[in-house]
C-alpha cells in the first residue's frame, strides 16, 4: 500500500455510464460539424458525410473512453482527490472544510442502475460549473458515504450517527401527486402564454399552426358542418378560440415543467437544517444548512391567495447546479406549512404589528415616466382611434397595477429582522435577518429627487434572488433607516 493509499485511500473509477456524459458535451460542441454535415446533404456528396460521420465517432468515443479510463479519485478522512485529463493532467485536493455543500442526483438511467452523480460545491468558482469538483456518476450507497464523511468531518454530523443523519418520520413537508398537478396549474406563466402569442404570430404559417387565423378552425371541421359554417361566420370565436388554445397549452407547459422538477417533493429534517429530495426523470437530493439561509421570501398572488396557497423560498450560501442559491422549499404550502418549515430552520413566522407603507410618489413617478407613451397613444386616438384607445387602456391598467402594488408596498422592523413586503400581482414578503445584511444602499434617481423620495437596495450573501428593495420611501425616512440597519450589524 503507498502512502497515498494510506491517507486517501485506494484509487476509484466512475461508472462507465459516464462516457454518456463526455459524448452529450462531444455533440453539443460540434454544431460547425453539423452544419458542414447538412451541406454535405444537400449537395449529396454523400460519401464526404459518411467519412465525417465516421470520423467523428471514432474520435469522441475514443477520447471519451479514454478520458474515463484516465479519470481516478481517491477519498480519504479530511479530504479528497480527483485526477483528470488526457494529455493535460489535472491533480486537483479538495479540503473537506473548503466544501460548503454536497449534492446527489439521480437521473431515470442512473436510479435504474443504482448510480448517482456527486457535486461539490467549494464556493470557489463563482457559481459555475466545475466538472473536476464533480463525479459524474458512482453507486448511490457510495456517493451517501462520501456526502456523510464530508458532513461530518465538518461537524454537520456525528460521526456515529453517520448511517442515519435524516429524521424521515414525519417529513417537515412534502406533496402527493395531485398537490403537484395542482401547483402545476399555479404555475402557468403569463410570459410563457406571450411567447406563445408571438411564435404563432411569427410562425404560424409556416408551422400550419395559427389558431388565430380562421382558416386554422375550419381545417379542424367539415365545408359545411355547424362548427366550420360557425367560425366563418363569427370572426370573434377565431379570437376566443385561439386564446383557449394557447392558455391550454401554456397550463400544459406549467404542468409538464412542475411534474418533472417537483414530483415526490419532501423536505425532512437534517442534523444540519433541510434536506429536499425531488424529481420525476431526474432526482435531486440537497442538503440545505440552517446556519447558511441567508434570507426567506413567502410568494404568492391573487389566485394563490384566494385559495390560501404561497411559495416559500430560501436564499442561502449554498447552491444547487447552475449557480443558483435560491432554493425552493415549499412550491405550494398553506400558512401552517409554511410555519412549520421555517420553524425547522429556526426562523419564526414573522407577524409584524403594522406594516409602514411607502410615499404615494411610488404611483406617481411611475406615471411621469409613462406621459411620453400616454402623449403617443393619445396622437393615434386622433388619427387611429382604436389603436390609440387600446394604447390608453393598456396604460390604464398599467398604472392601476401599480397602484395595487403601492398599497401592498411597504417594511416593517421586527426585533432583528427586516420585513419587505411587496407586489400585487407577484405579492412577495421577504425576511431578512439584519445579521445576514450584507450592505443597505441608498439609491436615489431624477425622478425620486423631483418627488423628494429615495430607495434602499438591501444587500445579503447568497445569489438567485432579487428584489430586496424598498422604493419611494421620504428621503430623511430613508436615511434614518439605513443608519438604524447600518448600526444593528456594524
Amino acid at each position: 500500500m503507498t502512502d497515498d493509499e494510506a491517507v486517501l485511500g485506494p484509487p476509484e473509477r466512475l461508472h462507465p455510464l459516464s462516457l454518456l456524459a463526455s459524448l452529450r458535451a462531444s455533440v453539443r460542441g460540434m454544431w460547425g460539424l453539423f452544419a458542414a454535415g447538412g451541406y454535405f446533404a444537400v449537395q449529396g456528396r454523400w460519401l464526404l458525410l459518411l467519412l465525417m460521420l465516421g470520423l467523428f465517432t471514432v474520435i469522441s468515443v475514443g477520447s471519451a473512453v479514454l478520458r474515463w479510463g484516465r479519470f481516478r479519485f481517491r477519498v480519504g478522512e479530511r479530504e479528497i482527490r480527483i485526477d483528470s485529463g488526457l494529455l493535460s493532467r489535472t491533480h486537483r485536493s479538495i479540503p473537506f472544510d473548503r466544501i460548503q455543500d454536497v449534492t446527489v442526483e439521480q437521473g431515470p438511467m442512473a436510479r435504474a442502475l443504482g448510480l448517482a452523480r456527486v457535486r461539490f460545491e467549494t464556493g470557489g468558482s463563482s457559481g459555475a460549473k466545475e466538472d473536476d469538483g464533480s463525479l459524474a456518476a458512482i453507486p448511490l450507497a457510495r456517493a451517501g458515504e462520501i456526502r456523510e464523511l464530508v458532513r461530518a468531518s465538518r461537524g454537520l454530523a456525528p460521526k456515529a450517527a453517520q448511517a442515519g443523519p435524516v429524521i424521515d418520520d414525519p417529513p417537515v413537508f412534502a406533496m402527493d401527486p395531485r398537490r403537484v398537478v395542482l401547483a402545476g396549474v399555479f404555475n402557468f406563466s403569463l410570459a410563457v402564454i406571450g411567447g406563445l402569442v408571438g411564435v404563432s404570430q411569427t410562425f404560424g404559417d409556416a408551422m400550419g399552426f395559427d389558431p388565430f387565423e380562421r382558416q386554422f378552425w375550419e381545417g379542424l371541421f367539415a365545408p359545411n358542418s355547424p362548427l366550420g359554417h360557425f367560425f366563418r361566420q363569427n370572426p370573434v370565436m377565431t379570437f376566443l378560440g385561439g386564446s383557449l388554445v394557447l392558455l391550454l397549452v401554456g397550463l400544459g407547459t406549467g404542468l409538464v415543467r412542475t411534474l418533472l422538477r417537483d414530483f415526490g417533493f419532501r423536505i425532512d429534517r437534517a442534523a444540519s437544517g433541510l434536506r429536499r429530495r425531488r424529481g420525476l426523470l431526474t432526482v435531486t437530493d440537497v442538503v440545505l444548512p440552517a446556519k447558511r439561509t441567508q434570507a426567506a421570501v413567502v410568494r404568492s398572488g391573487p389566485i394563490r391567495a384566494a385559495f390560501g396557497w404561497s411559495e416559500l423560498k430560501l436564499q442561502s450560501l449554498a447552491k444547487e447546479d447552475g449557480g443558483k442559491g435560491d432554493h425552493v422549499v415549499a412550491p405550494l404550502a398553506d400558512d401552517a406549512e409554511i410555519d412549520t418549515v421555517l420553524a425547522a430552520i429556526g426562523w419564526p413566522r414573522p407577524r409584524p404589528s403594522g406594516w409602514r407603507r411607502v410615499s404615494p410618489a411610488y404611483v406617481l413617478a411611475f406615471a411621469v415616466a409613462l406621459a411620453p407613451i400616454a402623449v403617443i397613444a393619445l396622437a393615434e386616438l386622433a388619427f387611429r382611434p382604436p389603436l390609440g384607445l387600446l394604447g390608453l387602456a393598456v396604460l390604464l391598467v398599467i398604472i392601476t397595477g401599480r397602484g395595487l402594488a403601492w398599497r401592498r408596498h411597504g417594511f416593517a422592523i421586527e426585533e432583528d429582522r427586516l420585513l419587505v413586503r411587496s407586489g400585487w400581482w407577484r405579492r412577495r414578503v421577504t425576511i431578512l435577518p439584519v445579521r445576514n445584511l450584507q450592505s443597505v444602499d441608498y439609491v436615489q434617481t431624477f425622478i425620486d429627487r423631483c418627488f423628494g423620495t429615495a430607495g434602499l437596495v438591501i444587500g445579503v450573501a447568497g445569489g438567485g434572488l432579487t428584489g430586496h428593495k424598498i422604493n419611494a420611501l421620504p428621503t430623511q425616512t430613508a436615511r434614518d433607516i439605513r443608519a438604524q440597519l447600518l448600526s444593528r450589524f456594524a
